[in-house]
């Protein structure tokens, strides 16, 4: 089968030449493609544990040898270099070889999430052009084999569904199997993973992360975290997600010669134990996780004495919460900012206490650019709230296939506008103070206000509609949809804008937590719908 043409030109905005020749002279770059990389750690730790999945346990030597057969079997089913395949696989060792095996075939892995249905899920596979995807057969009681089959009917470039499971009426994963053979050569300066963006602007964007700068990513995250072959990192959050991905996650524990467990779910319940029976030592969660972690283990049974480190990123930390925790779980706390475009941000171990709990960190590179600007693209006054504006060695210079979004979400320099408001300390921490997008953060995915509020204007009872985030405690955020209604149909009740959205294909958590019908939405001067005014009326104390 002819290889598909390489992602260039438009499709992916490489590194400046001079850029990358400085990355690569300063050793951030060490141009080893992923996979290549697999083999190298499986060398050094043949034997050692790589990663542990329920009941099944691999070895470095075995899960090399797996991402081997896997690759060469997708290479006879006619995945060629270049071609992009869904990955909808939820935290089992089948995540961690399909990875490896497509990076090996130089197939470019989407990592879209187990939570996605056909809205984002079909968008991605026409805005990637996949050949493939790779589903489970069900999880968390949903029957992904026939959302894979909606939207293979409608993408015409979906040629193949794998499924990990009962493949009904499509192949099972398990059976693309063959002896190992010559493999492609990969370029380390191509994209290694398009990640899935958090959709801050209308649908989710794709994220190219190449294999030079995702490596960086992991090592260096892996090095801040002082990660070694004792570590046993717990993959609570999906791991398609950057942060249980490669900051440190599993690409970095198992660059550090250390132990993955995959865990089915974040939750204290399902975690606590693995905790205790793997001796776990690091792993990641949101807030609101973190939360519940905390009033959990006041009366958990399980021994969580292992545990060295919980870092706690996807949205702000509350002080107070970040006070609690290290007492609480008998753990250090590392707070990280960051997104999957590139910039990461953690406090150190070295770091005051009260600098863990009230700041988001420093940058993880020492080439990594900050600029904090305001509206104009004016440098702010020193410790001023400003828009976040960065570029470095693993931050993108462009979205997927999208140059219209890219002229105006990086400058012509090629710094990346975060849409973050933050304070850069004297000490070079970033405090995080807000966002410039119109997106709420709840329980750490953020939920683009206008996407969701496109579905809601397809309501037939809906006339107007205005989404916005309202404090919670135990998510964060929020998802309030305000609306209006829709003459001769009566006010929508919530029940049935949930079921209309589900009708159309769209994430449970873009679905609204909140409905309020309203007459009227107020407007600014300029005939706008105010947010702000909703907000306001909505979070004001009554009487």
């Amino acid at each position: 089968m002819t290889a598909a043409p390489r992602d260039t030109g438009p499709a992916f905005t490489p590194w400046p030449a001079e850029d990358a020749r400085r990355h690569r002279d300063r050793g951030h770059w060490r141009g080893a493609a992923l996979g290549d990389l697999l083999r190298a750690w499986a060398a050094r730790s043949g034997e050692h544990t790589a990663l542990v999945s329920g009941d099944l346990r691999l070895t470095y030597a075995e899960l090399d040898r797996r991402a081997d057969v896997l690759a060469a079997g997708l290479l006879a089913l006619g995945i060629a270099p270049g071609d992009r395949v869904l990955v909808q696989l939820p935290n089992t060792a089948d995540f961690a070889v399909v990875l490896f095996a497509l990076t090996r075939c130089a197939a470019i892995p989407v990592l879209t999430l187990p939570a996605h249905r056909r809205s984002e899920i079909a968008h991605l596979a026409e805005l990637s052009g996949a050949v493939a995807c790779v589903v489970p057969d069900r999880h968390a009681g949903f029957d992904h084999r026939g959302l894979a089959a909606e939207v293979a009917a409608r993408v015409p470039t979906l040629r193949h569904i794998l499924v990990a499971g009962d493949p009904g009426p499509f192949t099972a994963l398990h059976d693309i199997a063959a002896d190992p053979g010559p493999l492609p050569a990969v370029n380390p300066a191509d994209p290694a993973v398009l990640l899935v963006s958090g959709g801050t602007t209308g649908k989710p964007k794709l994220i190219p992360r190449t294999h030079d700068d995702y490596a960086y990513n992991a090592r260096a995250s892996a090095e801040v975290c002082g990660l070694g072959p004792q570590d046993v990192y717990l993959a609570a959050l999906p791991a398609a997600h950057n942060f249980p991905l490669a900051c440190p996650g599993l690409l970095g524990v198992l660059g550090a010669g250390g132990t993955a467990v995959m865990a089915p779910a974040p939750s204290p319940d399902v975690a606590f134990p693995l905790v205790e029976r793997e001796r776990v030592t690091v792993t990641a969660l949101v807030p609101p996780m973190a939360r519940l972690w905390t009033e959990y283990a006041e009366w958990a049974p399980e021994d969580l004495s292992s545990l060295r480190l919980l870092q706690v990123g996807g949205a702000k930390l509350d002080a107070d919460l970040a006070r609690r925790i290290p007492p609480a779980l008998g753990c250090a706390l590392q707070q990280v900012f960051g997104m999957a475009e590139g910039l990461l941000s953690y406090t150190r171990p070295e770091d005051p206490p009260e600098t863990v709990a009230t700041t988001q960190g420093r940058p993880l590179s020492p080439d990594d650019e900050i600029r904090v600007l305001d509206r104009d693209g004016v440098p702010v006054e020193p410790g001023a709230v400003g828009e976040l504006w960065t570029r470095g060695p693993y931050t993108l210079r462009g979205y997927y296939r999208a140059a219209r979004h890219n002229a105006d979400a990086f400058s012509p320099d090629g710094y990346y506008r975060t849409g973050d408001l933050v304070r850069l300390l004297p000490t070079g921490h970033l405090v995080v103070e807000g966002r410039v997008k119109d997106v709420v953060n709840r329980g750490g995915e953020n939920v683009s206000a206008a996407e969701l509020e496109e579905h809601l204007l397809t309501h037939p009872a809906v006339a107007q509609a205005a989404v916005v985030a309202l404090p919670d405690e135990t998510l964060g955020e929020l998802v309030c949809a305000v609306v209006t209604a829709a003459p001769p149909a009566g006010p929508p009740r919530l029940k049935d804008v949930k079921a209309h959205l589900a009708e159309r294909g769209l994430a449970d958590f873009m679905h609204p937590d909140r409905l309020v019908v309203l007459e009227s939405l107020p407007l600014t001067a300029v005939g706008k719908i105010s947010k702000r005014e909703l907000v306001l009326r909505l979070t004001e104390p009554a009487g």
